[in-house]
């Protein structure tokens, strides 16, 4: 779809809350003027990206959601450390945890970079059917870690193969 249908799209909802997400949206030549042209219009854009594309250019107001990658997804080595230096106080992190080492990775990660992000605002995410939430939990809750806990839940809801839920 052109930009055009797009908003036409968005505007036929009654939400004033758009995210960006999927794959990885910064892929797409037009992401960028996408958020602009929306914030323009008042909507609230967060904008979820797995970290390997440089981000200074989105615009300030769009909450962006950095996914680092852990050691698990063999992704690791795409992190862009640089991004962290575009994000703002009201943006968030997100770790998706497979193992115990990427448990031990987010957390090292999260003290060594110091993101200027609350941690309230960083979320330990159990990868489906390879670590149980609880497990997570317990590991969280042991550590007395501040942050939040995030569960897929569209693959608890619906089928966990699923697409476009």
């Amino acid at each position: 779809m052109d930009l055009i249908n797009i908003i036409k799209k968005i505007e036929s909802y009654n939400c004033n809350l758009v995210e960006i997400t999927g794959g990885e949206p910064l892929l797409q030549d037009n992401t960028c003027e996408l958020i602009s042209e929306l914030i323009e219009k008042k909507y609230q854009v967060l904008l979820e990206t797995n970290g390997s594309i440089d981000i200074s250019n989105v615009h300030p107001e769009c909450i962006k959601i950095l996914d680092i990658k852990c050691p698990s997804s063999n992704e690791s080595h795409n992190n862009l450390k640089k991004n962290l230096s575009f994000l703002t106080i009201k943006d968030e992190l997100k770790f998706v945890i497979g193992t115990r080492e990427d448990y031990e990775f987010a957390k090292a990660f999260i003290k060594s970079e110091n993101p200027i992000i609350d941690h309230e605002q960083i979320h330990f995410s159990p990868v489906f059917d390879k670590i149980l939430p609880k497990t997570l939990a317990t590991w969280i809750i042991s550590d007395n870690l501040n942050i939040r806990m995030s569960l897929q839940i569209h693959k608890i809801i619906w089928d966990k193969d699923k697409r476009g839920v």
